[in-house]
């Protein structure tokens, strides 16, 4: 079996959604998908596509080790260049599931877990009043999720954006908003709040601090992602557990994050920062540090399960992100026309590959302006 053709398209959801098709000379395709790599990873994908064809599709690890390899002058360690690499990386294992007839679990060899725990990314905002937040909330427990986040940044419309000290009004309104989110949700739920890295290193002790009795499932990406130090600092000075790594790419991008314990919880968003492949080596090397597995994730369903294939596989997966609850096309964007998550689990597929496939009639209806469909 030899490629023979990959091709992009692109849909509007949480920015741009990615899809990578690839075609073989037998007539077996693989669908994958990537996000965050805007229009740059079209034109990256159409420009590295020719070093694949005619080559053997199974061979998924070498190929991309090879095209990143011979790229790392052009960004072959971050960014685009790997989310363009990711939506094929998770194309070829669907394709490979196929022609194997093999679920992908199954190929990564099999599962610690039969369900995937999700938690929902919910619209609690800055402004809202315990009645807005408990209404809110309910709806979130009412679809059968044991575990919801909010955003807790973005209060203070004044705030200088490039100033990242928060004032104590502006800290007064996280807690609050903590506050009544946990309240609403009650001791059965985990709570995790994000910060979008954007508070300094003292408010973000200051913040964590104030968290401890709360007790939430973790406080997100707190500071930005460059600085290790900084974010060990903040993780060592408190009890609320902290997470972060969704940022970050390929195990090299995780090591010093990992390996000197800077965080409580890993996040990598496996549809970005490097594939199924990538993603069960960085899982693997947390778990030797006794430190949960957590994806962040903003994918459509195809790539939501191709990343649980991933969870099912790690023994220290803890829980994945679904971050669609006020999007109207998660269902029906795949052929199955069903919601994969049932009562806050998603049971990764025992069909070949992924196990999904794109309804593209509807998918098309949210082409990203000024992209092609699957040229």
């Amino acid at each position: 079996m030899k490629i023979t053709a990959i091709k992009t398209a692109a849909t509007s959801g949480h920015g741009m959604h990615l899809w990578v098709r690839v075609e073989t000379d037998e007539g077996i395709s693989g669908i994958g998908e990537c996000v965050h790599g805007g229009v740059q990873a079209i034109a990256i994908i159409h420009e590295i596509r020719h070093h694949l064809i005619g080559r053997d599709p199974f061979r998924i690890d070498a190929l991309f080790e090879e095209v990143r390899r011979s790229h790392v002058f052009d960004g072959g360690f971050a960014g685009a260049l790997i989310t363009a690499l990711t939506g094929i990386e998770l194309a070829l294992w669907d394709l490979k599931g196929k022609a194997m007839r093999a679920p992908v679990y199954e190929l990564l060899g099999g599962k610690f877990r039969d369900k995937i725990r999700v938690y929902a990314d919910c619209q609690v905002d800055p402004g809202m009043d315990l009645s807005e937040v408990k209404q809110v909330v309910d709806g979130v427990l009412e679809r059968g999720f044991t575990a919801l986040k909010i955003d807790v940044d973005g209060g203070d419309p004044h705030k200088d954006p490039f100033n990242y000290t928060a004032s104590e009004r502006e800290q007064d309104q996280m807690l609050q908003l903590i506050d009544m989110t946990v309240s609403a949700a009650g001791k059965d739920i985990a709570v995790a709040a994000d910060v979008h890295t954007r508070l300094d290193m003292p408010s973000a002790i200051r913040l964590a601090k104030a968290c401890e009795h709360y007790q939430l499932m973790w406080l997100e990406e707190p500071v930005p992602p460059e600085n290790i130090d900084a974010m060990r600092e903040i993780t060592r000075s408190t009890t609320t557990p902290i997470c972060a790594g969704e940022n970050l790419y390929l195990r090299h991008g995780f090591r010093d994050l990992i390996t000197r314990q800077a965080v409580d919880v890993i996040m990598p968003d496996i549809p970005k920062c490097g594939g199924l492949s990538e993603c069960r080596k960085i899982a693997n090397l947390a778990e030797i540090y006794y430190i949960p597995f957590a994806p962040h994730n903003v994918a459509s369903p195809i790539g939501t399960m191709a990343s649980c294939h991933v969870c099912a596989t790690v023994p220290n997966f803890l829980v994945i992100e679904f971050h669609w609850l006020q999007r109207d096309y998660w269902s029906t964007i795949i052929t199955d026309k069903e919601d994969i998550i049932k009562h806050g689990y998603i049971t990764p597929s025992d069909r070949p590959g992924i196990g999904l496939e794109l309804d593209e009639t509807v998918a098309r209806q949210y082409q990203y302006p000024g992209t092609t469909w699957f040229e």
